[in-house]
């Protein structure tokens, strides 16, 4: 997935002891992050989008950057201090509509239920964070289906605020 770096070791702000994450491009973690899928969907959507629509399209999409490896994408996995898996995010570097400069976009992030609350989520942001800074992104983006009041929470506390608001309406 591109020339990167192999891995970094990330610690998290915790009171009692720090925990540190490697995270490391993605290899041999299909099954892993494919079977994270559902938890982008684990929560209320809105009215007209069907949960298993949802999450074919998303598994769809991982699977083919997975498989192809576009140039402009890449999957980094989580461990944490015992070599478990707990989480992944999946990065795309972008163009800026208005700016044209580059932009870092967080297309999947997810953390294995078990390690919710242990920093995994943030210690992923930050490592899209300084995955940004490294290629000169102007920003870093994401999108949220507005029921996500997990990740919500977990992207304000980051830092990351409303750029432009997409709205939709079916058509019937």
């Amino acid at each position: 997935m591109g020339v990167e770096p192999a891995y970094a070791f990330l610690s998290t702000g915790r009171r009692m002891s720090d925990t540190h994450f490697l995270i490391r491009l993605a290899e041999d973690d299909d099954d892993f992050i494919l079977g994270l899928v559902p938890r982008f969907v684990d929560f209320s959507l809105p009215a007209w989008r069907k949960r298993h629509e949802c999450i074919e399209g998303i598994r769809k999409d991982l699977s083919r950057h997975l498989d192809d490896q576009p140039s402009n994408s890449y999957v980094f996995v989580a461990e944490n201090d015992d070599g478990d898996r707990v989480g992944f995010i999946h990065l795309q570097k972008t163009q800026d509509f208005f700016t044209g400069r580059a932009n870092c976009h967080i297309s999947d992030l997810a953390v294995v239920p078990r390690h919710e609350g242990q920093g995994v989520g943030k210690a992923l942001i930050e490592h899209a964070m300084e995955w940004a800074r490294e290629h000169q992104c102007q920003l870093v983006t994401l999108a949220v289906f507005p029921g996500n009041e997990r990740a919500k929470a977990l992207y304000e506390a980051a830092g990351f605020n409303l750029d432009l608001l997409r709205m939709a309406k079916p058509v019937h």
